[in-house]
């Protein structure tokens, strides 16, 4: 009689980043490889938990995706089973469903690749008895537990270059250069890249900015002989008293926050002004080597707990280790910028502005 071999199942939720594929790869060769495990890809996150929507995972149908940006697996953030779209238009929890269909595909557990968002289902899931792992992903670097999350540092040098590129233009044509970025309430990305490709005045969530102290900063480089600025704003970045910035207030979609700044700072300066919005850009293309390595190393130890049936814990960067935590660590509070940190020192040493008068 034979011994059916155990069945994983694989799942991308939330947004797309790069090095969801490098992870997949990862996951896969190890499973088969050292722990004689079948796997299945679960498409569109935890919506084809509902919808039966697998494919099988092999070595074969997983060779050459390292490079490739995206998900083989395809992704949605608009899957949660707890908060389900119904016909008639409300929202209706089809978590039980979910239960149910894992145990009909016979899934022995689920690996789970995502941000907050999907990191939260996975642990109200993992809540319910289902068998899951986790794995970090977001180029916003906002999730607790875990010094980095693979996507970020390719999101990173995207925005750097992009910060080089306004360099070359703004001193050409003596302009202030906005450059807008992703990252949510967040500021790292904004921060790391502001940093590296030397902009002159960075603004992010944590240090809420002051239209004037902008000004006085540009007046002041003015005064050096500089005839251009660079600005990078976080998109989740508000003036002091002020709100976020929102394309859809509905659904809480923050962007414009560029425009916001420009139009704070025109009346008060002689530069002419360009405003950047970097967008999806940051999410799209290859990762870096970074990001490559981290997500290989991040799937390998998810397939290992998987192995060890160690449910509900999700895999994270300490130094330089790959440990586990609990799910539930991770999800508990955002990780957000210290204004006091040493990058934000750093910066603030090098006569970076953050638009607090400081």
């Amino acid at each position: 009689m034979s011994i059916r071999k155990k069945r994983i199942g694989i799942l991308t939720g939330g947004g797309d980043c790069p090095g969801l594929n490098a992870v997949i790869r990862a996951v896969v060769r190890t499973a088969t490889r050292d722990h004689d495990l079948e796997v299945v890809g679960i498409q569109f996150g935890f919506e084809g938990l509902l919808t039966n929507a697998i494919i099988p995972l092999t070595p074969e149908s997983i060779r050459g995706i390292l490079p490739k940006g995206g998900t083989l697996l395809r992704t949605t953030n608009r899957g949660n089973p707890f908060d389900f779209p119904h016909v008639d238009g409300t929202r209706i929890d089809r978590s039980s469903e979910c239960v149910t269909n894992i145990g009909e595909l016979g899934l022995d557990g689920i690996i789970a690749i995502g941000g907050d968002g999907t990191l939260r289902i996975a642990q109200r899931l993992a809540d319910m008895g289902v068998p899951m792992v986790a794995v970090p992903k977001t180029i916003d670097n906002d999730l607790a537990a875990t010094d980095y999350t693979f996507g970020f540092m390719t999101a990173v040098a995207v925005a750097t270059e992009a910060v080089d590129r306004l360099h070359t233009t703004a001193e050409s044509h003596d302009r202030v250069m906005i450059l807008e970025v992703m990252g949510r309430n967040a500021g790292w990305i904004a921060l790391y890249s502001g940093l590296a490709g030397g902009a002159d005045i960075i603004l992010i969530p944590e240090i809420p900015y002051d239209p004037q102290a902008i000004i006085e900063s540009i007046h002041s480089r003015e005064g050096t002989g500089s005839k251009f600025d660079i600005i990078v704003v976080a998109e989740g970045a508000k003036r002091v008293g002020g709100e976020e910035s929102y394309l859809d207030k509905a659904s809480r979609r923050l962007g414009g926050i560029a425009y916001q700044v420009a139009a704070d700072i025109a009346q008060a300066i002689d530069l002419e002004i360009r405003v950047t919005v970097l967008g999806h850009i940051q999410r799209g293309g290859s990762p870096i080597a970074f990001d490559r390595l981290l997500s290989s190393r991040f799937g390998k130890a998810a397939a290992d707990l998987v192995a060890k049936q160690k449910w509900g814990e999700m895999v994270a960067l300490r130094g330089d280790d790959i440990i586990s935590v609990p799910i539930r660590d991770a999800v508990s509070n955002p990780k957000y910028v210290e204004p006091h940190n040493e990058m934000v020192a750093t910066a603030r040493s090098l006569g970076v502005s953050f638009g607090d008068g400081r």
